[in-house]
């Protein structure tokens, strides 16, 4: 695949030349195509800091895409999913769900974030107490739960789950059905991951409510929705208080804050080079050949407004 060709034709926007019309999430394009079914096109843009930046990645859109298909797959058999078909390397039919209006964040390690806080003396997060003497990357004596409210724009932010109760965001027979649910989720992505020589680190799962039934939504165990470190030479790192070596968004993160940015007002989104977004992609396709167990094969699209449409008009 000709690097040039590839970094030229990322997929940014859908829907400039059919008429329906989407709603632009910050990597997917949603399509309602009638009232039980949407189309999802998953563009190549990447975010971080609740920010998309201004360059795309190559391929991200197909990878994440059917990653998320085989990993929906893997556990169907612990909630309903939304997934209806795949037809096309970056779209996926699904099932149009009520969401539940809170992200649900499942962290096994003290990474990213969560380390963050606690290094800067926070002991709390999202109403769990955690104790003194931890060390970043350090593996919890057990996964805990930290919710986050999704956002309409700017940040999304942290929340309890007695806030969720108590506002009454979530009702309470739901909210322990969710929590039960992500647990298992994180268990089996875990399970899943070790086999495969990888350590799921934390991870975001989205909900809704299709006819009442509890279903599992957005994506799945994906390079945009978690953190994995390589199994190998985790504890060796750990001790010797290295840093681990990763497949995630972390190092994007990682990246624009030495250049300054953390999405804070007033700060300069700064562009990224084409040999980090090609690196970036390659990252994303060693994921994919990881845990699928495939080769991860690029299909070079260059209008997909023309091949998103005859797929869509089946179901108006």
């Amino acid at each position: 695949m000709d690097q040039i060709d590839a970094l030229s034709h990322c997929i940014t926007q859908t829907g400039e030349h059919i008429s329906l019309t989407p709603y632009h999430g910050k990597v997917r394009d949603v399509y309602t195509l009638n009232s039980k079914t949407l189309g999802i096109v998953v563009t190549d843009r990447i975010s971080a800091f609740d920010h998309i930046m201004e360059q795309a990645i190559p391929f991200k859109g197909q990878i994440l895409n059917q990653l998320a298909s085989f990993s929906f797959e893997s556990v169907e058999d612990i909630v309903a999913t939304h997934i209806l078909d795949v037809p096309h390397p970056n779209v996926t039919i699904a099932k149009k769900c009520d969401p539940v209006p809170i992200e649900i964040v499942v962290r096994g390690y003290l990474t990213g974030h969560a380390w963050r806080v606690y290094r800067d003396g926070g002991r709390e997060l999202c109403g769990v107490r955690l104790p003194d003497g931890l060390r970043e990357h350090q593996k919890l004596e057990q996964p805990i739960l930290t919710p986050a409210t999704k956002a309409t724009s700017g940040h999304d932010e942290d929340i309890s789950e007695k806030e969720i109760l108590d506002r009454k965001i979530v009702e309470p027979n739901l909210w322990h059905k969710i929590r039960e649910v992500a647990f298992q989720l994180f268990q089996r992505g875990s399970d899943i991951a070790e086999k495969k020589g990888l350590i799921l680190v934390d991870t975001k799962y989205e909900m809704g409510l299709y006819d009442g039934e509890l279903t599992l939504i957005d994506e799945v165990h994906t390079s945009d929705s978690s953190r994995y470190f390589y199994l190998d030479g985790y504890q060796n790192r750990f001790q010797n208080g290295e840093p681990q070596r990763q497949l995630s968004k972390e190092f994007l993160r990682e990246w624009l804050m030495d250049k300054g940015f953390q999405g804070l007002e007033g700060q300069v989104l700064p562009e990224l080079p084409d040999s980090f977004r090609w690196s970036i992609y390659q990252r994303y396709a060693e994921l994919f050949q990881i845990l699928t167990g495939n080769v991860f094969e690029p299909k070079l699209i260059t209008d997909i407004d023309k091949e998103i449409e005859p797929i869509f008009s089946q179901y108006l």
